[in-house]
């Protein structure tokens, strides 16, 4: 039986990985200049992927879903398809965000179809050019392996509703990973409302995080989570953040530690603070 991969790639694996293995490379950055960035610079061999418009349905309104709700999964099916990503395919993903941004969404939706092989890279796209893996400003091309069968998402989720309930239960427990300034409602960049949903508790994503951008060791994750949890089950477990996106950060690392999956809030603060529940501040 083939031995699970690690949902991490160091960088200097993945430069001894591209010389011997056949890989598909995803560059996920997101932002205004994304594509621009792309053009300019990427990992060699990588395809973009954006975030707006193929990793999310950003056409529907945020006080229903969010601002960056799931698209269907037959659309990623399709996506994944004209990657040229097949089931057996090995898959390394990036962001420049050291995995807090896109790459951890693109990994959450790939593993919760089921897909074995996808790897995040440590540290990013900075990192993977500090370790020598080649760049290039060349259009890359992939080729359409056919259909990639849909399936409805593997790993579990929660809705608005599930995380009204849950945050009354002591038995459940809602992380919010956003950083604490926008939990306590100091301030809110992007939503309408500043502060959170009641009951929640706030682990912000960037600790899990080295003062480098690097993950912290699997083992110190495990520490530090176990003491999140305080022996609650993972299932009663709900992470959210802004918009379903770096939530996924944190779900990526709890994985990395050797937790099950929690649950994924994708509609998440963007959802929530733009209905009639009650918000708190700090």
């Amino acid at each position: 039986m083939e031995q699970e991969i690690s949902p991490i790639i160091h960088p200097n694996e993945l430069v001894l990985l591209k010389q011997h293995s056949a890989i598909v490379l995803i560059d996920t950055r997101a932002g205004a200049d994304a594509k621009e960035k792309y053009a300019s610079s990427h990992l060699e061999g990588a395809l973009h992927v954006d975030l707006d418009s193929e990793l999310a349905n950003t056409k529907t309104d945020p006080s229903n879903g969010g601002r960056h709700p799931l698209p269907e999964p037959a659309q990623f099916a399709r996506l994944l398809s004209q990657l040229g990503i097949t089931p057996a395919s090995h898959v390394i993903v990036y962001d420049d965000k050291s995995g807090v941004n896109a790459a951890a969404r693109f990994w959450w939706m790939l593993k919760s179809f089921g897909h074995e092989k996808i790897q995040v890279v440590d540290g990013g796209f900075d990192a993977a050019m500090a370790a020598g893996f080649p760049t290039s400003s060349n259009a890359e091309h992939s080729m359409d392996m056919g259909a990639y069968v849909p399936t409805n998402w593997q790993l579990p989720l929660s809705d608005i509703n599930e995380v009204e309930k849950a945050v009354q239960h002591e038995q459940c427990l809602v992380i919010d990973v956003r950083d604490k300034e926008r939990f306590n409602g100091e301030k809110e960049p992007i939503d309408l409302v500043a502060g959170h949903i009641p009951g929640a508790v706030n682990i912000p994503f960037a600790e899990n995080l080295d003062e480098k951008g690097f993950f912290l060791f699997p083992a110190d994750l495990k520490t530090k989570y176990l003491q999140v949890l305080k022996g609650r089950d993972e299932k009663n477990v709900i992470v959210h953040c802004g918009s379903g996106v770096t939530a996924c950060h944190t779900l990526l690392a709890m994985a990395y530690a050797g937790f099950k999956i929690p649950k994924l809030y994708v509609g998440s603060w963007s959802e929530w603070s733009r209905t009639n529940r009650p918000v708190a501040t700090i």
